[in-house]
């Protein structure tokens, strides 16, 4: 079934450019390396949430809501994108920041996504706990509570995965527009690479390659939990959005491929490998990626390349997810350049 009946307010620039990663290609000597570039979705530096956050916008304008209120860690891009829509929409915002990350110096509290978020007028909370994610909604709903006692209408964009996963269905969208400029090509994909923490882009691109009949396999990279974790996360999160276009058999256990190989210490925490992967991709791609998500998810394509998971033939498509001014955040980690 199609997801057209749910409302949607467009602002992802697409189709996002599908590109050949030559130089970085020829350096690994494994697979053609190809990015689909959703870090130029476009509104506020673009990225994944513009797709995700187009679906949670439909049903705000629905609703009437005339504040948007939702929850991230201190340099979130799902909320820097919530923000920018709620800005071209004149909708009021509000964003709790979570202490996911912390003993960082001051450009991580004031630079990157906290910036912008002040400069588009966002009003900020702190939460003070980085893995309570029921505590953080809760904490939310206090926050939508004075809102209405202000005599606004309150919108609360949650975290916990005990709601729909309404941003999956712009990953379903995402691949049918991957699989048709493929076909343009006649370019055969044989596997995709891509971020894996709320689970809604990993679990939005599973239901998009199945509800097609598409058994090309998806390896998600850990970027927040242990591997354990994040299958049970992804299956549940895929089996959500598959319901919600009434798909409920889609998606199988073996469907679920998670690596926490490239974790490191933590989320938003950098190891050699994740140094390595920012500075391969800008050198020989010009692609900036970011120290929490596209910069991990990078590394884990060049080692699963060069553990000769991929066979030279093939084609591996790297979702880039953005997370562009994060990358301002860090400026400390790159004092040895």
């Amino acid at each position: 079934m199609s997801h057209d009946q749910y409302p949607r307010v467009r602002f992802a620039q697409t189709p996002t450019p599908l590109e050949l990663m030559a130089n970085l290609s020829k350096l690994l000597a494994g697979p053609d390396l190809y990015v689909k570039r959703d870090d130029l979705t476009g509104l506020a530096f673009g990225g994944n949430k513009v797709r995700q956050l187009e679906y949670y916008f439909g049903d705000i304008m629905e609703k009437g809501a005339d504040t948007v209120i939702t929850t991230g860690a201190t340099q979130s891009n799902h909320a820097r994108v919530t923000a920018a829509m709620a800005s071209k929409l004149g909708l009021k915002c509000e964003v709790q920041h979570e202490n996911r990350v912390p003993d960082r110096d001051d450009a991580y509290y004031e630079s990157g996504n906290v910036l912008l978020l002040k400069l588009m007028g966002v009003r900020l909370h702190d939460f003070p706990v980085g893995e309570d994610e029921h505590g953080a909604d809760a904490a939310l709903e206090d926050i939508a509570d004075r809102v209405r006692r202000e005599g606004g209408n309150p919108y609360v964009i949650p975290l916990a995965p005990t709601h729909p996963p309404l941003g999956a269905l712009g990953y379903v969208d995402m691949i049918g527009e991957l699989l048709d400029q493929a076909l343009e090509r006649g370019l055969r994909i044989d596997a995709i690479v891509t971020p894996s923490g709320s689970a809604s882009t990993h679990g939005g691109i599973l239901v998009g390659l199945r509800s097609r009949e598409s058994n090309i396999p998806v390896y998600g990279i850990c970027i927040r939990r242990p591997a354990d974790a994040q299958r049970e996360r992804v299956l549940d999160r895929a089996r959500a959005a598959a319901r919600l276009i009434q798909r409920q058999d889609l998606i199988h256990d073996d469907d679920i491929n998670v690596d926490d190989g490239y974790l490191g210490p933590g989320y938003g925490l950098p190891d050699e490998q994740l140094m390595e992967a920012i500075q391969l991709a800008a050198g020989k791609e010009a692609l900036i990626v970011d120290p929490v998500y596209s910069g991990k998810t990078m590394a884990g394509l060049i080692g699963l390349v060069r553990q000769g998971v991929f066979e030279k033939d093939q084609n591996v498509v790297f979702v880039h997810t953005g997370g562009t001014p994060a990358l301002f955040a860090y400026t400390g980690i790159f004092k040895d350049l």
